[in-house]
């Protein structure tokens, strides 16, 4: 029964968090948490050679502390919470990581760093770390979409800020194995700290977004089991009541629904309606990327063939995407590479020098992006479509409906150690990347999350 001041929602939810490391998973959210953590791990590694990745582990060489935690890419260990911002960070260093349509938010990058410096400083078996993971996912998505989602981002609330603060507090929470009143309170230091505005749209070398989508949230869950465990107090319902977190954030025009949080709890697994990016750019890019790669293999279309590409996805991808100073977020320049490379590469996508290159630019100019009014409602989701007009007079057309990588039309577990391996790689070298993805393939035999850790170490 709920305690007298705390409401059967909220009750609910931190019994299931309790319990979530104790119960087994479905063998297919198995699987699918397994591929979300390799992906994660390996944009950790691919991002601690990126800028927001190095300011990151600046910041955490400065700050020093208790040896608890890894950071990854590095011989470095410190605390959990610095630890957690570190990775986060690195997770969404650039548009690697993994996301989640429904909550508008990315998950990975703040679930995964939290669940893994908890579950290295506390020794905890592999087995809990992925339940922790898939429990993460559960309450991230669901904090976002009691909030109405959408809505909530359409009045400038970061969602990608908001939500995974919760997702990482559960994970948190329960490698730490907390008691159902502590989680209470966790998740109560949680809301508290979340925060956050969509000006991130604004950042130019992608530091405070990493940040804002990876590192934050991961440290604030982090943080706020750390409080708990150590004995502090909190509010015992901050969802329920008067004044409450819901009520803070809702208007009348946009309704919250604390029912949410613990609809189908159990039965419905987020992760398994969480998309990885088969290419690792800006989630608009990818429809347009998949139409152009199957043009190209069908028709094999040279970019000396090309005459005009059009692109046309919904206007707030349109804005996101159009002719950014980031190759990895530019969809005219990422369109080139593809009609040049007949792919695009992890590495063309981070080179800014081939952004200025002649070949490159010229053709950019030939393609044109356009926002069209009610594509999101006729096509909804990340579609796209793409049309070629050949110097031969001819026009090539593609529709992409469901992305690659999405929960609709999943990579397979070898597409996605493949785009891990291409990642992880160039930064840990051949046997070690290997040895690492091995370990994630058989995590529910693992001992001690530690020996993951060592094998993220630079």
């Amino acid at each position: 029964m709920p305690e007298s001041n705390v409401s059967a929602t909220t009750q609910t939810l931190a019994d299931y968090i309790v319990g979530a490391t104790q119960e087994p998973l479905p063998p297919e959210v198995e699987e699918k948490t397994k591929h979300h953590v390799l992906d994660t791990l390996a944009a950790m590694v691919s991002g601690s050679k990126l800028l927001p990745g190095k300011m990151a582990i600046k910041y955490a060489r400065n700050r020093g502390g208790e040896e608890e935690a890894t950071v990854v890419g590095t011989t470095l260990r410190t605390t959990v919470e610095q630890a957690a911002l570190a990775n986060g960070m690195m997770a969404h260093a650039d548009e690697t990581d993994d996301s989640h349509a429904g909550s508008v938010t990315h998950p990975g990058c703040a679930v995964i760093p939290a669940a893994l410096a908890v579950g290295e400083r506390q020794h905890r078996k592999g087995s809990s770390f992925l339940r922790a993971v898939a429990l993460g996912y559960d309450v991230g998505a669901r904090f976002s979409m009691a909030l109405d989602a959408r809505g909530f981002f359409s009045k400038g609330h970061s969602t990608h800020s908001f939500s995974p603060s919760l997702g990482a507090a559960a994970a948190a929470a329960a490698m730490s194995k907390l008691d159902a009143t502590q989680v209470r309170h966790t998740l109560s230091y949680a809301g508290q700290q979340a925060s956050g505005v969509g000006a991130w749209i604004h950042d130019l070398e992608h530091v405070e977004k990493a940040f804002d989508f990876g590192g934050m949230p991961a440290r604030n869950g982090v943080l706020a089991a750390t409080f708990v465990r150590l004995g502090f107090t909190a509010v015992d319902d901050l969802f329920v009541g008067p004044r409450n977190f819901f009520q803070a954030y809702g208007t009348k025009d946009r309704p919250t629904n604390p029912g949410e949080l613990v609809r189908e709890l159990g039965v419905r697994y987020e992760i398994m309606n969480t998309n990885i990016k088969r290419w690792t750019v800006g989630s608009p890019i990818q429809a347009p990327l998949d139409s152009l790669f199957e043009l190209f293999k069908e028709h094999q279309i040279k970019a000396g063939d090309v005459e005009k590409v059009t692109v046309r996805v919904s206007p707030g991808s349109a804005e996101t995407v159009d002719n950014r100073l980031m190759p990895d977020i530019n969809m005219q320049h990422m369109c080139a590479v593809m009609l040049m490379d007949g792919t695009a590469s992890f590495e063309a996508a981070h080179d800014e020098p081939r952004m200025r290159d002649k070949r490159t630019t010229e053709l950019r100019e030939r393609i044109e992006l356009i926002g069209v009014e009610g594509y999101e409602i006729e096509f909804p989701g990340r579609q796209g479509t793409v049309d070629v007009l050949l110097k031969d007079g001819r026009t090539l057309h593609h529709h992409t409906a469901t992305v690659r990588g999405t929960s609709e039309n999943p990579m397979t577990r070898e597409e996605v150690e493949a785009k891990a391996y291409s990642l992880i790689e160039p930064v840990l070298g051949k046997r070690r990347s290997r040895a690492l993805i091995e370990a994630v393939w058989g995590l529910e035999d693992m001992k001690d999350v530690r020996d993951l850790a060592r094998l993220l170490r630079a």
